[in-house]
């Protein structure tokens, strides 16, 4: 069994993204600029985005946090998104979700700029990529696919089982998965919560990808010897003896089906890091694009 390390395999992303960097700002081109908009206090939203500023502290991108009340009315909020469509210095910006409950999440996604969207949300993306054209890739399917590249994990002719059907993870990889290529050509199988003898399907399956939310939820008994498991999961789950009250935990029992799997990643430092590096990624693509 060999660890996915998703927090060492980002840390090489990110030093060949610094490199880039270095080389543009050698040749007087611009610096890649990212924003990240937050509304509220959401301590998780708040953990991530402050992730992700430190990040482009790391590999020389200038960044911008926009931090706005929880009481922001909707028609404000689109106001300051197309300021920031209209601002030429952002190469890309990301709005975090959750937004307060008053807001529409949609159609604040539906406002930004496809051109900048670099969390890869907007439907002329999703488009782009089914039809296997330019786009910007969701950064967490963008992460996985990159994972199964680097680590040189076998796809062609696979049985991929994903697990949940998100937008942002689950209905995403599961075209990148079927698409020809390198860490594609996968048969796969798009399960969810209405999905019949789910355990039928996955232990038939070559490779799983879990982004379901439901803490251990794939058992060691659903897996057979040999197989591929990547854990998107990331749920908190109280626990009064830790120090911060609480444990992070993926969608697969990582104890029992790490005997089992050839390749597993953990929770966390598994998915988790990749994603912000292939969120640097798509903002460097972008500012590459508009140097064109």
């Amino acid at each position: 069994m060999e660890i996915l390390d998703g927090k060492k395999l980002s840390g090489v992303i990110k030093k060949e993204i610094r490199g880039a960097v270095n080389l543009r700002k050698e040749k007087g081109l611009k610096t890649p600029h990212l924003a990240a908009v937050l509304v509220g206090n959401d301590g998780a939203s708040l953990t991530y985005v402050g992730s992700k500023v430190r990040s482009c502290e790391e590999v020389g991108f200038q960044s911008t946090l926009i931090r706005l009340e929880d009481t922001i009315s909707e028609e404000v909020l689109l106001d300051k998104i197309k300021e920031l469509n209209q601002d030429e210095s952002l190469d890309g910006y990301i709005v975090q979700l959750p937004l307060p409950k008053h807001i529409n999440e949609e159609k604040i996604l539906l406002a930004v700029d496809p051109d900048k969207d670099v969390d890869g949300f907007h439907p002329t993306n999703f488009g782009r990529m089914a039809l296997d054209m330019e786009s910007f890739i969701p950064a967490t399917p963008f992460g996985i696919i990159e994972m199964l590249k680097r680590y040189e994990i076998p796809t062609s002719g696979k049985h991929c089982v994903v697990i949940g059907r998100s937008h942002i993870v689950g209905r995403p990889i599961s075209i990148l998965m079927s698409q020809k290529g390198t860490a594609g050509d996968s048969t796969v199988t798009l399960t969810h919560s209405r999905t019949k003898n789910l355990a039928s399907l996955t232990l038939e399956a070559d490779i799983i990808i879990s982004a379901l939310g439901v803490p251990d939820f794939l058992k060691a008994d659903m897996v057979k010897d040999g197989v591929v498991i990547i854990d998107v999961g990331i749920t908190r789950v109280a626990n009064e003896s830790h120090p911060k009250g609480y444990v992070i935990k993926g969608d697969v029992d990582f104890e029992e089906v790490s005997k089992k799997a050839s390749f597993i990643t953990p929770v966390p430092g598994g998915v988790g890091p990749m994603t912000i590096a292939m969120l640097l990624k798509n903002t460097l693509i972008s500012c590459e694009r508009k140097s064109k």
